[in-house]
C-alpha cells in the first residue's frame, strides 16, 4: 500500500545561529578530548550550492587540533558531478602526495556523494569519508523547495549556461557512471561513518543511512552540521579511527625529487 512521504520542515534551519554560537562555547571547539591530528590530511567537500567558505569554521579546527585541512576550490557546488570528480581527484591526488599519507574526506550533503565515489574510485588515496546530511540511499529525497532550485540549475545549465549540472548530468548519461559507483560497496579498508539528523530540515534522514556505513544520529539542523558540536565529536573520533587503521598499513611513498649535481 503506498504512504506518502512527508517532507522535511526546512524552518528548522532557522538554528544554524544557535548552534553556532553553542558551539563557540563547546569543550570541543577549544581542543578538549580531541586527539591531535598529526597532520592528518582531510579534504573538505561542501554541500550543494555552497563552496568552500560554508566549511571554513570546520577547517579552521582541524588546522587547530592538529589536522591538515585542504579546500576543495569550489565556490558554489552547482557544476556537473563527473567534471567536478576530476578536478577533486587531481585535488586528493596532490594532498596525499604532499602529506604522505591516504586522506580523510568529509563531505556535507552533496559533498556526501563526491566524497563516497572518491573513496570507491580511489580507494588508494582515502582512508575513511565522514558524510554530513548526505542523501546517498536516497540522493534526491529532499526538500520540494531545494529540488525545485535543483530543476531550475538543471534547465540553466540545459540552455547552455556555463558551469551548471544539467538534466544530462540527472537523467542521461553524463554522470551514468558516477550513480553507479554511488550505490557501490565501499572499498574494504576504507572507513565510512553517516552522520544524520532526524531534525534535518532539508534531506530526509532515512535517505542519509547508507549501507554498511557506520550510522551517527545528531540533533542538528541541515545546514548547522558545519558547525554542530555533536558532529565535530564525531568528526574527531572518525578522523583518530582512520588513522589509527592506517598506522597499519605501508604508508603512502613520497614523490622524491632528483638532486641536481653541482658543478
Amino acid at each position: 500500500m503506498y504512504q506518502a512521504i512527508r517532507s522535511p520542515p526546512i524552518w528548522r534551519e532557522a538554528r544554524f545561529g544557535l548552534e553556532l554560537a553553542a558551539l563557540l562555547r563547546d569543550p570541543v571547539f577549544r581542543g578538549e578530548g580531541v586527539t591531535d591530528g598529526r597532520s592528518q590530511p582531510v579534504l573538505l567537500i561542501p554541500g550543494f550550492l555552497a563552496g568552500d567558505e560554508s566549511l571554513r569554521v570546520m577547517g579552521r579546527w582541524l588546522k587547530a587540533t592538529g589536522h591538515h585541512p585542504n579546500r576543495t576550490g569550489i565556490r558554489s557546488n552547482v557544476s556537473c558531478s563527473a567534471k567536478a570528480m576530476d578536478r577533486l581527484e587531481h585535488r586528493l591526488e596532490a594532498l596525499v602526495e604532499r602529506q604522505g599519507q591516504r586522506a580523510a574526506i568529509i563531505g556535507h550533503s552533496r559533498g556526501g556523494t563526491f566524497a563516497k565515489v572518491l573513496a570507491w574510485r580511489r580507494p588508494d588515496l582515502v582512508s575513511g569519508i565522514v558524510t554530513l546530511g548526505c542523501p546517498q540511499n536516497e540522493p534526491l529525497s529532499i526538500h520540494p523547495a531545494v529540488r525545485l532550485q535543483i530543476e531550475a540549475l538543471a534547465v540553466l545549465g540545459r540552455l547552455g549556461m556555463p558551469g551548471l549540472f544539467s538534466r544530462a548530468c540527472l537523467e542521461g548519461d553524463c554522470c551514468i557512471s558516477f550513480w553507479e559507483d554511488l550505490q557501490a560497496e565501499m572499498p574494504r579498508g576504507v572507513g565510512h561513518v553517516a552522520v544524520y539528523s532526524r531534525t534535518d530540515g532539508v534531506v530526509r534522514w532515512q535517505g542519509c543511512l547508507a549501507p554498511g556505513a557506520e550510522h551517527v544520529e545528531v540533533q542538528s539542523s541541515h545546514c548547522g552540521m558545519a558547525v554542530h558540536a555533536d558532529v565535530y565529536r564525531v568528526v574527531a573520533d572518525s578522523l583518530a579511527a582512520f588513522r589509527r587503521r592506517d598506522a597499519r598499513r605501508r604508508p603512502v611513498a613520497r614523490a622524491v625529487t632528483p638532486l641536481r649535481s653541482v658543478a
